[in-house]
């Protein structure tokens, strides 16, 4: 057996099996032959060899042993030479006769060599951001929010102002016709959000229910859908329901309202508590991210295709469930966007590229820490993983446990590494 290196980190495998040791897996392919096919005289899987290769042929029997001889030889050369190969190999037969030895190679995607930099003193220096505290007024802007979040609406006959929820019948027409997307009945916005094109809400405020209104408005000329961009359009509206947001008083009662809480400041209270932990949240995040950022920006390393390709792989299924979630199929936003699969993955190669450094970086870091997570800890974890699918009304057999194990055990591993880099001076 030989290893030569190669760009990429990858490795070529030559591996040669003698004559003698084939026979064995040759015997064994035919017996397995033998049990797919009726023999007169025989029972499935007890005809001699040379009975089978005539019913089938030398050249299958060749075949399929010596396929059962690359796999079995292929898997013994990776664990002897303790080698961490990624994905599948490519395998080439270079020889391969009755009577003689079998040679093939493998080439082979293995984990690449980390080159970190000098991790400790450069993530050291990095300033962190300890201040969490929460002022009076974040407090009041949040129950603000809370209280606009339970603001009720209320049928009003005047005229529309902004801030108001309308439901309006329009059209949308260029050169005449109506362009796609571009008639809706009782269609639901809040005047000022500004989800139309510019000019299109103003138009609204001051209309009643039941008042028509015809006017013009050109799209803007960076608008994503190019075949409207800078177009001039005549839209033709409807009012159909006009509703002001009418919010509660905050104080005791409006605490109260919310489930547990006696009065207004212990409502406070636990705002304040659960803001701060936010804060502290976001601070940390925003300090890993640039401590891994600083590492992976001074520390060498090759990328594998196939590294970078899963990777690829994981953002775009991520990106999916997104979009699902959104309430939108992937193909109605790839032709929104006017771009292809192939071209989002053009698109996120620098990010893949990042991400896979990043995890190199931090499996590198917890080997020469000699950091490691303890069997219970990762069984822990993913019993409050498979209790969530639970709730959920998923059943445990609908998850990988294998790779939800792995992806445990990264994840401990990673939050046990930026644990020590955080604590270094």
């Amino acid at each position: 057996m030989e290893i030569k290196k190669l760009p990429k980190s990858q490795i070529e495998i030559q591996i040669s099996v003698p004559a003698a040791e084939l026979e064995k897996f040759l015997d064994m392919a035919a017996e397995e032959l033998s049990k797919e096919i009726k023999i007169d005289g025989f029972r499935p899987g007890k005809a001699p060899r040379n009975i089978v290769e005539l019913k089938v042929g030398s050249e299958k029997v060749l075949a399929h042993g010596a396929e059962k001889a690359v796999k079995k030889n292929y898997a013994d050369s990776i664990a002897k030479n303790k080698i961490e190969a990624i994905g599948e190999p490519k395998i080439t037969i270079t020889k391969i006769a009755s009577g003689n030895d079998l040679e093939f190679k493998a080439v082979v995607s293995i984990m690449p060599k980390v080159v970190l930099s000098h991790y400790r003193k450069e993530v050291g220096e990095i300033k962190k951001e300890d201040d969490a505290k929460i002022s009076e007024k974040e407090i009041a802007e949040e129950l603000e929010n809370l209280a606009r979040s339970r603001a009720k609406l209320i049928t009003v006959t005047r005229s529309a102002r902004i801030g108001d929820r309308v439901e309006i019948d329009f059209e949308a027409r260029m050169d005449g016709k109506i362009i796609e997307g571009g008639a809706s009945k009782n269609h639901p916005l809040i005047i000022g959000e500004n989800f139309f094109i510019p000019g299109f809400e103003d138009n609204l405020v001051g209309m009643k229910e039941k008042e028509e209104k015809s006017f013009g408005l050109s799209f803007p000329a960076d608008y994503h859908k190019k075949e409207l961009a800078g177009k001039p359009t005549a839209f033709k509206i409807k009012m159909g329901l006009v509703q002001k947001k009418e919010l509660p008083k905050i104080g005791d009662e409006f605490a109260k309202s919310l489930g547990k809480f006696d009065n207004l400041e212990k409502l406070k209270i636990n705002l304040k508590e659960g803001m701060e932990m936010e804060k502290k949240k976001k601070n940390q995040e925003k300090w890993r991210a640039e401590a891994i950022e600083e590492i992976i920006k001074k520390s060498q390393m090759e990328i594998p295709d196939v590294l970078l390709e899963g990777e690829t792989d994981k953002m775009m299924a991520e990106f999916e469930q997104n979009i699902a979630q959104m309430g939108m199929a992937m193909e109605s936003y790839l032709a929104n966007i006017k771009k292809s699969k192939e071209d989002l993955r053009k698109d996120w190669q620098e990010a893949a590229i990042k991400r896979v450094k990043a995890a190199l970086a931090l499996r590198e870091i917890a080997q020469a820490e000699n950091i490691k997570i303890d069997a219970k800890e990762i069984e822990e974890e993913m019993n409050k993983v498979l209790a969530y699918y639970k709730n959920m009304g998923s059943m445990e057999k609908d998850v990988d446990m294998e790779r939800l194990y792995s992806y445990t055990k990264g994840v401990l591993l990673n939050e046990k590494v930026f644990q020590l880099l955080e604590n270094l001076k």
